[in-house]
């Protein structure tokens, strides 16, 4: 029998590193010259990093080296300033209380992710970073992953490429709705309700059927 294993993104799922997210970019923008907006980054975490700093530089060899400073800055900057998100620690108790293993796949640099999970405390047995979007579906399926818990819609296209059960909690840059026409099978309100749904949904056993009723509805509205 398989063992239960849940995925979690990081960024504004389990943890909130925006304070520091701004931080690093308002010192980053002063060390470089470049008007970098930190406020509008934070408040949008999720694609690439790369994705961002092409919105202020064309030349690639600049965005490399705009991620690696970034990279520098984040330990002394964004660590200290983060925390974890209402939930987190109850989730990720929830899944070890039926038995299952943690799984952390992220579009952070992962070094960086796992400082963060250090400082707060949060242990998962395995960490995969860099992958955005359908790419996190490789790390999920390597995994066996049937839940994939996330706050973007990039998390909810990884989640549904790996036929897992996309669980959406609108705390970052999408709201219910967007998470809902993105295909999340669940939108909770906040990740405090995770463990119960977690609870109750191993209980009832309605993982598979969920995925064949969502794979139904895919094959009804087909062109």
């Amino acid at each position: 029998m398989a063992v239960l294993t849940v995925g979690f993104d990081l960024d504004m799922t389990l943890i909130d590193p925006r304070p520091g997210m701004r931080r690093a970019f308002e010192v980053l923008g002063r060390q470089t010259g470049l008007p970098l907006d930190g406020e509008r980054f934070a408040n949008n975490l999720g694609p690439p990093l790369q994705d961002e700093f092409r919105r202020y530089v064309t030349d690639e060899d600049l965005v490399i080296s705009l991620v690696t400073e970034f990279r520098a800055l984040y330990p002394e900057i964004v660590i200290p300033q983060t925390v974890a998100m209402p939930g987190a620690a109850e989730s990720v108790a929830a899944v070890r209380e039926l038995g299952g293993r943690v799984v952390v796949v992220t579009g952070k640099y992962a070094p960086n992710a796992s400082l963060h999970l250090e400082a707060l405390g949060i242990e998962v047995d395995h960490l995969v970073g860099e992958l955005w979007s359908v790419a996190k579906a490789d790390a999920l399926r390597e995994f066996g992953a049937q839940v994939y818990v996330g706050d973007h819609i990039g998390d909810v296209v990884g989640a549904r490429a790996a036929d897992a059960v996309a669980v959406a909690v609108p705390s970052g840059a999408c709201d219910a709705v967007q998470l809902s026409e993105a295909g999340a099978d669940v939108v909770l309100d906040d990740l405090t309700e995770f463990p119960a749904w977690l609870r109750a949904w191993a209980s009832a056993g309605e993982g598979p059927g969920l995925r064949h009723e969502r794979r139904s509805l895919d094959q009804q509205n087909a062109p």
